[in-house]
């Protein structure tokens, strides 16, 4: 007769030991996945740039360049067109406020001017005769209040004879009636005549500030006219140093035409372009420095051209204090444009790094400099020469800053 045997189970220790095994093995394989899958490439250290973790002062700024000009121009246009009929000085000459710099020709000008100015003296004289005018029927009228006063005269005497004749009887009611309408109509006369002087005066002094008013309208006129048949020769209007002047003999000046400038005596500026992205960042005051010949000069931005051309505004600069005294007009200087003052920050060098990453990370070395593994990092401001690194690295850690560009998808690298 069978008899069923009992499967033997397995003691506990022996179970905690093979689960012990089985965890250590999974661990080991994934351990062995993870390492297989980081993406290394072998890199010669020779070819790479390779940069420090350092502390120090940061300041943001960018650089620009800029031309030196005199700090005070007058610029000057041609007021009327015509031929360069003689030139009185060259370019550089230095002037004194007047001075005359060049003729211009314009018959066609002339004969207006000379046209206009018969006309206007016509104009003059036919409202000076008019003013005359005035001035005699005043004087007529006079003469006429003058005569019948004394025709009133006349008349009334002849009427109270007449009265004291006719109320005794001596002289006929014709005669006393003949000598009461004369003596009326005097009267009458003498009153009116006094009425038309009234009227003729404030006629006259109304006419007369007319035409005061019209002859000096025409004689500004005509000023203005000699004014611009002066402006033919073209006068320095300031004193300095003549430049950017070019004229020729029988050459042909437009109106408004620029002519030359005259630079003012009394240090520089620098006029300076700076790309349109920019523009919200640059304000007035604004701190800039450059180097030359050894020293460090500082400037500050004195005025902003708002107006974009070709993706640049302009700003002029000025000298806080002392100016170099051998830069010239013309000369061209590299500037830095401050956007902050100094402050302590980790930093690196620029490198091309930056072009691949966009600042999110980069490679750093291990301490043989062996390898060089991955690094999400976060980049802040940044300059000409440095970047401002505001996470991820230590001071002293090394990183690599050239172009990723061969291994950009790598995790790690490991230099030979």
């Amino acid at each position: 007769m069978d008899r069923p045997i009992e499967k033997k189970k397995w003691p506990l220790k022996r179970k905690l030991l093979f689960g012990s095994i089985g965890v250590i093995l999974i661990t080991l394989i994934i351990m062995s996945v993870v390492q297989t899958s980081k993406r290394r490439v072998k890199v010669e250290k020779a070819q790479l740039l390779i940069g420090d973790v350092v502390s120090g002062k940061f300041r943001e700024f960018i650089p620009i360049d800029g031309t030196v000009l005199p700090m005070n121009t007058t610029y000057i246009d041609a007021m009327q067109g015509g031929i360069v009929e003689k030139i009185y000085v060259e370019d550089g000459a230095m002037l004194m406020f007047g001075d005359t710099i060049l003729k211009l020709q314009n018959p066609q000008m002339e004969l207006s001017y000379m046209d206009q100015e018969t006309r206007m003296y016509d104009a003059i004289n036919n409202l000076q005769n008019s003013r005359v005018n005035f001035d005699q029927s005043r004087f007529l009228r006079q003469k006429e209040i003058v005569q019948i006063t004394y025709q009133l005269d006349q008349a009334t005497r002849d009427y109270d004879r007449k009265v004291r004749l006719h109320n005794e009887k001596v002289i006929s009611d014709k005669e006393y009636e003949d000598a009461t309408r004369e003596y009326n109509l005097t009267r009458k006369q003498l009153s009116i005549s006094l009425e038309l002087k009234k009227l003729d005066s404030l006629a006259a002094i109304e006419g007369k500030k007319q035409i005061e008013t019209s002859i000096t309208r025409i004689k500004s006129n005509l000023e203005l006219l000699r004014r611009n048949l002066a402006n033919m020769y073209v006068k320095a209007p300031s004193d300095g140093v003549l430049s950017s002047f070019e004229a020729e003999i029988g050459e042909t000046k437009n109106a408004g035409e620029r002519l030359g400038q005259i630079d003012v005596p009394g240090g520089f500026k620098i006029r300076a372009n700076i790309d349109e992205r920019y523009v919200a960042k640059v304000y007035k005051g604004q701190p800039a420095e450059f180097d030359y010949n050894g020293k460090t000069f500082s400037l500050s931005v004195r005025k902003i051209y708002t107006d974009v051309t070709n993706g640049t505004f302009q700003v002029d600069l000025i000298f806080d204090s002392i100016t170099p005294i051998d830069v010239k007009r013309g000369q061209t200087l590299q500037l830095r444009l401050l956007f902050s003052s100094a402050t302590d920050a980790l930093m690196i060098n620029r490198g091309g790094f930056f072009q691949q990453t966009g600042g999110n990370w980069i490679f750093v070395l291990n301490e043989d400099q062996t390898r060089a593994v991955k690094r999400i990092i976060r980049i802040g401001r940044q300059n000409t020469m440095q970047y401002e690194v505001l996470e991820g690295l230590k001071v002293n850690e090394k990183v690599v800053i050239s172009s990723y560009e061969s291994f950009s998808n790598s995790d790690e690298l490991i230099l030979e």
